[in-house]
C-alpha cells in the first residue's frame, strides 16, 4: 500500500536530459505506440514519457497526461508548448482515488508509480476500464523500492481485473510488464 507520492520538487533530479541514457522514450514505447493512437501517461510527473509519446503520435493522435500534483502538470503544458507539441498532450488531475478517464485508450503506460497507490487492484482496473480490446497497458516498476514479490502480486492483480502478460520487455533499472485485456 502506498505512503508516499514522489514530490513535484524532486523530479527534476531524475526528469532531465541524461536520462535518455537509460531511459529513451522512443526506445522503450517506439513499439507499442503509433501514430495517431490516444495514449495514456498515469503518473505524468513532469511529462518525459508524455512529450516522447506525442512525438510518436503524432498531430492526428492525443496523449493524455494524468497527475495528481498541479504543478507536475503545469510543467507538462510548459515542456509541451516549448516542443510545439502543446495541441497534442492534454493535461488532466487525478485524485488519490480516482484517474478518472473515459477516453478510448490504445495503449496507457504506468511508468514506476503503481507502488505508489493506495489500492493498486483498483488502480489497475481503472486503467482496464478504458483501453480497447486490442490495447496494452505497459507497468514498470524501479527495482529500488519494488522487490520482485512485490511485482509479482502486482501482476496478480493485473490479472484478476482482466488482464494478460504479453512479454515482460527490458528496461533499465526496472521491473516491467506488457499486459493487454483478456
Amino acid at each position: 500500500m502506498a505512503t508516499h507520492v514522489c514530490p513535484w520538487w524532486l523530479a527534476y533530479t531524475f526528469d532531465n536530459p541524461l536520462r535518455r541514457l537509460l531511459h529513451n522514450p522512443r526506445r522503450i514505447l517506439g513499439e507499442f505506440v503509433r501514430p495517431g493512437m490516444t495514449v495514456l501517461d498515469v503518473g505524468c510527473g513532469m511529462g518525459y514519457f508524455s512529450l516522447g509519446m506525442a512525438r510518436l503520435v503524432g498531430p492526428k493522435g492525443k496523449v493524455i497526461s494524468v497527475d495528481l500534483q498541479r504543478q507536475m502538470l503545469d510543467r507538462v503544458d510548459k515542456r509541451a508548448a516549448g516542443a510545439g507539441i502543446s495541441g497534442i498532450i492534454q493535461t488532466r488531475q487525478c485524485t488519490v482515488s480516482r484517474i478518472d478517464v473515459r477516453d478510448s485508450l490504445d495503449f496507457a503506460l504506468a511508468f514506476w508509480m503503481v507502488h505508489e497507490t493506495p489500492e493498486p487492484k483498483y488502480f489497475l482496473q481503472q486503467i482496464r476500464t478504458p483501453l480497447k480490446p486490442d490495447g496494452m497497458l505497459l507497468v514498470t516498476e524501479p527495482k529500488f523500492h519494488v522487490g520482485l514479490d512485490q511485482f509479482e502480486q502486482e501482476l496478480r492483480m493485473s490479472e484478476d481485473v482482466g488482464f494478460r502478460i504479453v512479454k515482460r520487455p527490458s528496461i533499465a533499472m526496472s521491473h516491467a510488464v506488457l499486459l493487454s485485456p483478456l
